[in-house]
């Protein structure tokens, strides 16, 4: 989607011009695990005019493992492993950078590179409230290339259901329902030591201090702490929810009221809740449910429904001739399907213009979510101001940010 007004752009000038080689975007690659580097780092050298200088990570093995990677495609042995991610935003030859860190990492990370004059591309979603609107309001006031590592836009399956929505094929929009799958308990573990290559320091950064135990660092682990990310609701909600953004127009706000009910696990290592029901009202009177439950969602509208089961599950609808529906370029309600969100970013790079996923579009996707997650806190319905982003609550707006560690 293009975003009009926003400032203009400054990219590095050996981008382009006889002296570019090939006009390749360069980029580094900060952590390259398992979607860091099957997703991200896959993707990205699949494109010819982006070439990977370096790949970093906390961990020794990651990082020889993507090296080969990106050695294999190159057919040289010219990429760079980096322990430290500020070694690898210190380099001049590095136009772009590739954030695949737990979520924790997300702003900060992203504030560093953009400090360091980056380009960025980042995953998905914020920490907090707080940070998410500082973020958004850098990347408007600079004019910075900010693209969200999310796919969903540019699945065929959601952009079909978002496309029917905003063109009134279901009529009028009344409740959108949206399943999250439940994520497995983990018991807790002793502290063990740090393995031999790992910077664990690193690794937590702006994360409160803690022992080191064998799953930590495995993303199904630290996506259930609360120091680190907010459990399914702020993993797979961020797919699904968006989608469900984007078909009620509300890509780039959030809902006026929320309350919900959650529990979390006791005598684990999980701290956000496993199982949940949370429920929105937008100011145009649609609401939306979401649920601990499976991958899906399903729009209502006066004249009918439309969606479906499972990640990229089979289209639904109560009639499935509304999929066979054809808009004008000139009047579709909904912007052209990108291939990628990572050949997206390139082209955006390119030719100035803003990512159909922007930094405002992840601020406030991570803002709906994290809104579930402090109802479920407080225990009490809440009503939010989109435009002050705040509750009408003092201990609901205490949540919105945090603390963060000092490190070094």
């Amino acid at each position: 989607m293009l975003v009009a007004g926003t400032a203009p752009l400054v990219l590095p000038s050996r981008l382009f011009g006889a002296n570019a080689p090939s006009n390749q975007i360069t980029l580094g690659c900060v952590g390259v695990g398992h979607h860091g580097k099957r997703v991200n780092l896959v993707s990205f050298l699949a494109e010819p005019d982006c070439r990977v200088l370096a790949v970093c990570d906390a961990y020794f093995d990651r990082r020889q493992i993507a090296r080969r990677l990106v050695n294999e495609r190159y057919d040289n042995t010219d990429c760079t492993t980096i322990a430290d991610f500020r070694d690898l935003l210190a380099r001049p030859d590095i136009d772009a950078v590739v954030i695949s860190t737990p979520d924790h990492w997300h702003v900060p990370m992203t504030e560093m590179a953009l400090d360091a004059g980056k380009i960025v591309f980042c995953e998905k979603p914020t920490l907090t409230i707080a940070e998410g609107r500082r973020l958004a309001d850098r990347v408007k006031r600079t004019g910075a290339v900010f693209a969200t590592g999310l796919e969903d836009r540019s699945v065929v399956h959601y952009h079909m259901m978002a496309q029917a929505v905003r063109n009134g094929a279901i009529g009028e929009l009344k409740h959108i329902q949206v399943g999250l799958p439940e994520k497995p308990i983990y018991a807790h573990e002793a502290p063990v030591a740090v393995p031999a290559g790992f910077d664990f320091n690193l690794w937590l950064g702006p994360a409160p201090e803690r022992d080191y135990t064998p799953q930590l660092t495995d993303p199904q682990v630290w996506r259930q702490i609360r120091d680190f990310s907010g459990g399914s609701l702020t993993d797979w909600g961020a797919h699904l929810i968006d989608t469900a953004q984007v078909g009620n127009f509300a890509e780039n706000t959030t809902p006026v009221a929320v309350s919900g009910k959650g529990v979390t696990p006791k005598d684990s290592v999980n701290t956000v809740p496993q199982t949940y029901e949370i429920n929105y009202t937008y100011a145009n009177g649609v609401t939306l449910q979401v649920v601990s439950d499976q991958p899906s969602i399903r729009f209502e509208g006066t004249d009918g429904w439309v969606g479906n089961k499972g990640w990229r599950g089979k289209l639904e609808s109560s009639n499935m001739e509304i999929y066979r529906r054809k808009y004008d370029a000139a009047t579709d309600q909904i912007w052209p399907r990108p291939r990628t969100e990572h050949r997206n970013f390139i082209d955006c790079i390119k030719s100035g213009e803003q990512p159909t996923y922007n930094a405002e579009s992840l601020h406030q996707l991570s803002t709906v979510m994290h809104m579930g997650a402090i109802a479920m806190e407080v225990d009490r319905p809440l009503k939010w101001d989109p435009q002050a982003e705040s509750f009408d609550h003092i201990s609901a707006n205490a949540l919105r940010s945090r603390e963060q560690r000092k490190w070094a």
